[in-house]
């Protein structure tokens, strides 16, 4: 049992990509006063916490994630008086706010990097990290972004270099510079003054730069991009922000933890290190997307003995930390394609399943905006409908050299980040009252029947489900602070687990696959006291066995 209880582990947080959630003027782009006009429904899930996506101002190269000024608003999505009126109204409802903190890189039309660029005598120039051309070819460096894989772009007036882990547009800041560091902690301490509830760190791993840019050990490092997120001041960088940020409020921090593997979590999360309070990885969809099934017969197109056994790690990784439980976000796909089924037969089911997962597990939920309804993938057919950098660079990468397109087009269907990105489906009118315009992001023909205004009227809904289980996740702190254990380890399509606390013991049986599964619990259910289900009737019981249907979930209390 967790002997600390703080408000961000009982917490569930609901993530909004701004662009997509709410258009209130009409330019098919959604905006903050969009967000505001839809609290009441934020509200009415249970959750408590939002996380908003960078509203900051941007070029928007890569939705955002390109900021040019930390203190300004981006004009797409309003003011700082709208802003402010958001934040306001979020705390008059009883919830937090948290934001987007993008510090790895900036945007190269941010004022520091448009001064760094002019010369290597300015005092901005030493924010970002170069190789001099006289030095020769920089050292072998890769772009997430870039097919080519090149993550160093020439700057001409300096004959030099930038380093950028992302688009050329997005220059990786130099964190061994501590003018640089104090201005980032001076801006977190701006809107935490202005009453912000936290920051969700992007790609926090990777700020940490050797300097020398080393050749990388090839045979340690298979991988170029597992060797970001060992920078050698890493950690001493996230404790310095604690002490000089982070502790002075009552606020909470989770990082995105790109390239960390699950062993090291406990270096991020261990309270006495003093540095996050979370951290996030993105082993799940890794698993989902390479992980072979476990058998034929399993009905799971990827290794589920292989997701429950890393949950497992995970939950027991953190130490006394805190563990995090998502399995869709901004850049993953819709969780109930990947990990579900968006077939009809199995829609609603397998969106239940999932939902009665993330929310029995140990751990802070993050529910990423429209999984409630069960939006799914749009599955688009041409680039064109595109708009991720992302997915664009590497589609014309692979054109450029002649590489099969249509190949690439197809896997994009299942794993593209602007699956999750389509228009909020608010009803089933033509632009599913997303916006009165043109939207920014086709929308999703399954609106017309997936939408919130026709869930809010169906007592069995997938949206009715959801409120039903936050309000059984919040009653019973046994799921949030009780030991978590796996049970039926090796059944290939069943995750069973149990949550024990002091005074309460459940035990949650989950079909992820498409086909019946029997599990086997390790102690005798006749007596057991079945407490939710996703189908009519509950699941037969004889014993210690336990028959489910496709894609079926239930809840017992022991």
């Amino acid at each position: 049992m967790v002997k600390n209880k703080n408000w961000w582990k009982e917490a569930i947080v609901y993530q909004v990509y701004p662009r997509s959630f709410k258009d209130s003027n009409g330019d098919g782009i959604g905006d903050l006063k969009g967000i505001t006009q839809k609290l009441d429904y934020i509200k009415s899930l249970g959750v408590d916490i939002i996380w908003l996506n960078p509203v900051f101002e941007s070029p928007n190269d890569d939705n955002g994630y390109d900021i040019s000024n930390y203190f300004d608003i981006m004009s797409d999505f309003g003011t700082m008086a709208d802003f402010d009126e958001l934040l306001l109204e979020i705390h008059e409802r009883e919830m937090k706010l948290v934001l987007d903190l993008v510090v790895n890189h900036t945007s190269d039309e941010h004022h520091w990097f448009k001064e760094a660029r002019k010369s290597r005598e300015n005092p901005y120039y030493d924010y970002y990290l170069w190789w001099p051309a006289e030095r020769g070819v920089p050292p072998e460096r890769k772009s997430y972004f870039d097919e080519k894989g090149n993550a160093w772009m020439y700057n001409e007036t300096t004959d030099s270099y930038y380093l950028h882990y992302f688009s050329r547009k997005q220059p990786d800041l130099n964190w061994e510079n501590d003018d640089m560091r104090e201005e980032i902690y001076t801006m977190m301490k701006f809107w935490f003054d202005k009453g912000i509830d936290g920051f969700r760190m992007d790609s926090i791993s990777l700020i940490s730069k050797d300097n020398t840019f080393p050749v990388i050990d090839r045979r340690k490092f298979h991988d170029i991009f597992d060797y970001y997120a060992k920078g050698p001041s890493l950690h001493r960088h996230l404790h310095e922000m604690n002490r000089k940020v982070l502790s002075l409020y009552d606020v909470m921090s989770v990082g995105e933890g790109s390239a960390v593997k699950v062993k090291d979590i406990g270096n991020f999360v261990e309270p006495a290190r003093q540095e996050l309070d979370m951290l996030y990885l993105f082993e799940a969809s890794q698993i989902r997307n390479e992980c072979k099934a476990d058998s034929p017969e399993s009905g799971i197109e990827y290794s589920l003995i292989t997701l429950k056994k890393m949950f497992a790690e995970c939950d027991k990784a953190v130490g006394e930390g805190w563990p995090t439980i998502y399995l869709g976000n901004h850049d993953q796909p819709r969780m109930v394609t990947r990990f579900g089924n968006d077939a009809p037969e199995f829609h609603a089911l397998s969106s239940k399943m999932l939902t009665t997962f993330l929310l029995t597990m140990r751990g802070t939920p993050y529910w990423y905006a429209g999984d409630e309804i069960g939006m799914s993938n749009i599955k688009f057919d041409h680039i064109e409908d595109y708009n991720d950098i992302d997915t664009r660079n590497h589609y014309y990468g692979i054109k450029s050299t002649g590489g099969d397109t249509a190949k690439y087009l197809e896997l994009q269907k299942q794993i593209a980040r602007d699956n999750a990105r389509t228009p909020f489906q608010w009803d089933a009118s033509e632009k599913a009252g997303f916006t009165t315009g043109k939207p920014w992001l086709k929308i999703n023909k399954n609106h017309l029947s997936l939408n919130v205004e026709s869930e809010e009227k169906d007592k069995n809904s997938i949206l009715s489900y959801f409120k039903k289980m936050v309000l059984f996740r919040k009653a019973h702190k046994c799921l949030i602070y009780g030991d978590f254990r796996l049970v039926d380890t090796k059944n290939e399509r069943v995750f069973g687990y149990t949550r024990i606390s002091e005074n309460e013991k459940y035990l949650i049986a989950l079909n992820f696959s498409k086909l019946p599964a029997t599990f086997y619990a390790d102690i005798y259910l006749n007596n057991a006291e079945v407490q939710l289900f996703n189908y009519e009737t509950a699941p037969d019981v004889k014993g210690k066995e336990i028959g489910l249907r496709p894609y079926e979930a239930a809840i017992w209390k022991i």
